[in-house]
């Protein structure tokens, strides 16, 4: 069947209308779907919840980072900062072009809030942090770097898309292709449960309060300076660091997030102060936490399909670590 992929396009507006224009144009030349909220503007919760459901209904993220960083909402970041965040969140696959020559921005459509330049070059480590990006530097650029990027990834991360109705198969076939995924889906997890029980010892395994160092860094930046990166270190129990985490894998989190939420906590109690941005751990160190863990029987980490078709490693807790998780985090009767 012939899809089409809807594509939500992310920037700040007035500054990049032009450049809009030619991404919209190459999307639908693409055959796409383009789909953004330039004429509607988040100007209160109620809207956010509206521009959710718009996200929720796209297969990719395609963001275009000019020389502003743009309005903010209540919470201090700004709307695209916003809608990225909700991308990244819901698994969507993010292709992003980034002007590569700041220093050649008109000066009217660049950012002149020394506060907001410094949250713009923050905004763009993020986007940065972990994910392939284009730069651009004047708008004719821009339909071919959509064409590319875009193309090589539907390839790679083909997601759900969207086909004519005359084209899908009958609702009774529909019906029962999914009474078959449902009882898939019990086969499955009966067997994981036969595994879990069936999981072999590992010996010499380090107690789980025996202590692990961690490395990472960090960046930070002062009003008219560059942004400067700083090494820090943490040491603590495996107990300590499942306890850190526990909690927010309730709500089975990407790989991605998993490691966002390691690195700040790590990165907070190393140097007592939640300033800076961007931190990271070792990427091997990581790797060894996430595989500690499972030997402990704690978590257990699964490539599923996203919301919006294409697959993403998550975790969650197993009734171990479920347990030992109230153990550690509930607060007792003094």
């Amino acid at each position: 069947m012939e899809k089409r992929y809807q594509v939500f396009v992310s920037s700040t507006y007035a500054d990049l209308k032009d450049e809009r224009q030619h991404v919209l144009q190459a999307l639908m030349e693409m055959d796409c779907i383009p789909a953004g909220m330039e004429l509607f503007p988040a100007s209160d919760e109620e809207q956010w919840e509206f521009i959710k459901k718009i996200i929720d209904d796209c297969d990719y993220y395609l963001l275009i980072i000019g020389g502003r960083y743009g309005s903010t909402t209540s919470e201090g970041i700004s709307y695209t900062e916003k809608e990225f965040d909700y991308a990244v969140k819901i698994g969507l696959k993010v292709v992003a072009l980034i002007h590569g020559s700041p220093e050649n921005i008109p000066f009217g459509k660049s950012e002149q809030n020394p506060e907001l330049r410094d949250r713009l070059l923050q905004f763009k480590d993020k986007v940065m942090d972990g994910r392939l990006i284009k730069f651009w530097s004047n708008i004719n650029e821009l339909p071919g770097l959509v064409a590319l990027s875009l193309t090589k990834t539907i390839k790679t991360y083909p997601a759900i898309g969207w086909v004519r109705a005359k084209n899908l198969a009958s609702e009774d076939i529909l019906a029962e292709i999914n009474e078959l995924r449902k009882e898939n889906a019990k086969l499955q997890d009966a067997l994981k449960a036969a595994l879990t029980h069936q999981r072999p010892a590992i010996d010499g395994i380090a107690d789980i309060d025996s202590k692990y160092t961690v490395h990472g860094i960090y960046k930070t930046q002062k009003p008219g300076y560059s942004p400067a990166s700083y090494d820090f270190t943490y040491t603590c129990s495996w107990r300590e660091m499942f306890a850190l985490i526990a909690p927010y894998l309730t709500e089975h989190p990407n790989d991605t997030s998993v490691r966002s939420i390691i690195s700040d906590n790590l990165k907070r109690l190393a140097t007592g102060s939640t300033a800076g941005y961007s931190s990271r751990i070792d990427d091997q160190q990581f790797k060894t936490i996430t595989l500690q863990l499972t030997a402990y029987g704690l978590i257990e980490t699964k490539y599923l399909k996203t919301t919006q078709g294409g697959m993403a490693l998550f975790w969650s807790l197993t009734p171990k670590g479920q347990r030992l998780m109230m153990e550690t985090r509930v607060v007792r009767d003094q």
